[in-house]
C-alpha cells in the first residue's frame, strides 16, 4: 500500500501546525498562571522527598531522622548536657531528650485507638439507611403480592389438583390417600 507523497507532506504540515498551536497555548497558560500566583503571593512550599522522613512505626522503632529537627536554645543546651554523664540528668531532662528524638513512645504507639467505633457506626448507619430504602420500596415501589399467594387460595388449589388427580403415578396425587382423605 503506497501513499501519495503530497498527502503525507500535507498531513505533516497540519500536525506540525497543530503542535505549534498547542505549545503556544500551553506557554501562554503557564505564564498566566505563574504571573497570577506571583501577584497573589500564593507560593506553597513543598517537602523535599529525597530527605529521610520521620515515621512512628512499631516494626521500625528507630526512624531515619529525629522528630524535632529545629531545636530551641534550651533544647540545644540539653543536647550539650547529654554528651556528659547521664547520672547528672534529671528524669524530666531525659524525657525531654526522648521527645526531641521521638514523637511517641512504643507504648503510645501500641495503644489501641477508638477508630473501630467510627467504622462500626458507619456500617450500622449504612445498613440502617439501606433498610429504610428497602422498606420505602416495599411500600411505594413494588406492587402488592398477587392473591394467589394467600394461604386460602393455595388450599383451594391443592384441593382442585387432588380432585383432578394430577400426576397420580409419581407426582402430587400419588402422595394423597383418597380413601382416608389425608397425606400418606
Amino acid at each position: 500500500m503506497s501513499m501519495n507523497p503530497s498527502f503525507v507532506s500535507q498531513m505533516l504540515r497540519l500536525t506540525a501546525g497543530r503542535l505549534g498551536t498547542l505549545l503556544s497555548r500551553r506557554t501562554v497558560a503557564a505564564l498566566s498562571t505563574t504571573s497570577a500566583r506571583m501577584a497573589s503571593h500564593e507560593v506553597s512550599q513543598q517537602a523535599d522527598m529525597s530527605l529521610p522522613m520521620y515515621w512512628d512505626r512499631r516494626d521500625i522503632p528507630l526512624p531515619d531522622r529525629p522528630y524535632n529537627d529545629t531545636l530551641t536554645a534550651a533544647e540545644e543546651s540539653l543536647k550539650q548536657k547529654e554528651k556528659g554523664p547521664w547520672n547528672n540528668l534529671s528524669k524530666e531532662e531525659k524525657i525531654a531528650l526522648y521527645r526531641i528524638m521521638f514523637k511517641e513512645t512504643y507504648a503510645e504507639m501500641k495503644k489501641p485507638s477508638n477508630e473501630w467505633k467510627t467504622v462500626l457506626g458507619g456500617i450500622f448507619f449504612f445498613v440502617g439507611l439501606t433498610g429504610l430504602v428497602v422498606l420505602w420500596q416495599r411500600i411505594y415501589v413494588y406492587p402488592h403480592p398477587p392473591h394467589t399467594f394467600d394461604e386460602e387460595w393455595e388450599a383451594k388449589q391443592v384441593k382442585r389438583m387432588l380432585d383432578m388427580r394430577v400426576n397420580p403415578v409419581q407426582g402430587f396425587s400419588a402422595k394423597w390417600d383418597y380413601e382416608k382423605g389425608q397425606w400418606k
